[in-house]
């Protein structure tokens, strides 16, 4: 028999080993723990090490989108921004590219400056308040007198415009501007016969004159050469609205009115005008007013169809009123005495002044009427009118405007 002694030893060493056995089995669950977050941080920074390289990249990119993402917020109408210097480029024809083509938000913006710094280095955005988003494209930038190239790389990417930065103008790529891009030539239609804004030389049959000009600087600015066809003071509207179409533009002489723009669309003007009178030069203390000219021994002279003619039998009650059919012929025809007065402009009167002698023009500095001059186009031609606003805001932020009239001898109104 076992001594009371050794049955309490044996007791004694089993409750131990049950003591023992869970602590046991608690360090081996921790052990096993431990390992695996071993294994996980092992994980983690093998991916690191494989990743490393691209790292910098990519903090670079996500900083710049940050900036883009801050620009974008206090420039909600739009903007085109180099991102490698976060300026405003002022002039170029902005273009997107189809590869970033409906990037909105933060989240998609990294992936929209990763292209632009892989290409040209611009981001343009703009906020759609119809869905709240802000939307992202990389963008090419082509000088602005690349029109043709942007168009066809606007086409190739599958855009519905391209943006003219210095004038802000957005040229639809399905418009009237690049049919005339296309084409490769602006078509205009002057009368010719409206010195020293349009005239053509009946010898040369070439154009010369201060809307002519303008109108070469905005087939300059559209990268085209230009035509001009024959229109008249009466089918000028007929003209302009014909089908098939006779030519994009009308300019010249044309002044701004509420019933042109009723039926047809005009430009801003670029010529300050009014209606006055030319007279032979011994009866200039004759004419000092309007009344003066409205009296039954004067008679007055006018071109058909246009706005003299117009104001002649809306003001002249007692004037006998004598219509002739060729505007640059009626200056001489005052001179030598078939008729007492034109009716003109003021910007018309000064050329002849100057060029005969015999002719005056007494009330230059006090005329009738004050209006503008501008360029007539025919309706559906939106993008075309926005394309020469802008041409005609640009002449007249560059100074090119201002020579143009003072080369002519013109009353710069601007």
């Amino acid at each position: 028999m076992q001594s009371l002694s050794n049955c309490k030893k044996k007791n004694d060493m089993k409750t131990e080993e049950k003591n023992r056995r869970p602590v046991t089995e608690q360090a081996g669950k921790q052990l096993r723990a431990l390992n695996a977050a071993v294994m996980l941080i092992l994980a983690m920074t093998l991916w690191s090490c494989a990743h490393h390289d691209n790292d910098p990249q990519k903090e670079r990119i996500a900083a710049l989108a940050d900036k883009v993402w801050a620009y974008s917020q206090s420039h909600p109408d739009g903007f085109t921004l180099d991102v490698r210097t976060m300026t405003e480029p002022q002039e170029g024809i902005a273009v997107s590219y189809a590869a970033t083509q409906n990037s909105h938000s933060r989240g998609q913006l990294d992936k929209v400056v990763e292209h632009a710094l892989q290409h040209d280095g611009y981001v343009g955005g703009w906020y759609n308040s119809e869905d709240g988003q802000y939307y992202f494209d990389s963008t090419r930038l082509f000088a602005e007198n690349e029109l043709s190239d942007a168009i066809a790389f606007g086409k190739n990417n599958g855009q519905h415009s391209v943006f003219v930065l210095s004038t802000y103008t957005d040229i639809p790529l399905d418009g009237k501007v690049v049919e005339i891009v296309e084409r490769g030539t602006l078509l205009v239609g002057t009368t010719g016969d409206y010195r020293p804004l349009s005239y053509r030389e009946p010898a040369t049959g070439e154009y010369w004159g201060f809307g002519i000009e303008v109108a070469g600087e905005i087939a300059r600015r559209l990268g085209v050469a230009i035509a001009f066809e024959g229109t008249s003071w009466p089918t000028l509207s007929a003209d302009v609205v014909a089908e098939p179409q006779r030519f994009d533009l009308a300019i010249g002489g044309i002044t701004i009115t509420d019933a042109r723009r009723e039926t047809m669309l005009m430009s801003d003007g670029y010529l300050t005008n009014g209606k006055t009178i030319l007279c032979r030069a011994a009866d200039a203390a004759r004419f000092g007013s309007l009344a003066d000219v409205d009296q039954p021994d004067v008679r007055v002279m006018v071109n058909p169809g246009g706005l003299n003619e117009k104001f002649a039998n809306e003001n002249l009650r007692h004037a006998t009123i004598i219509v002739w059919p060729k505007n640059e012929e009626i200056p001489a025809k005052v001179a030598k005495g078939d008729a007492d007065v034109m009716i003109t402009e003021i910007t018309e009167a000064p050329y002849y002044v100057k060029t005969d002698s015999r002719l005056a023009a007494p009330l230059l500095n006090a005329p009738f009427t004050h209006g503008e001059i501008g360029v007539l186009m025919r309706k559906g031609q939106d993008d075309l009118l926005q394309v020469v606003n802008g041409v005609i805001r640009k002449m007249k932020d560059d100074g090119t405007l201002r020579r143009l009239h003072e080369k002519y001898g013109l009353s710069y109104g601007y």
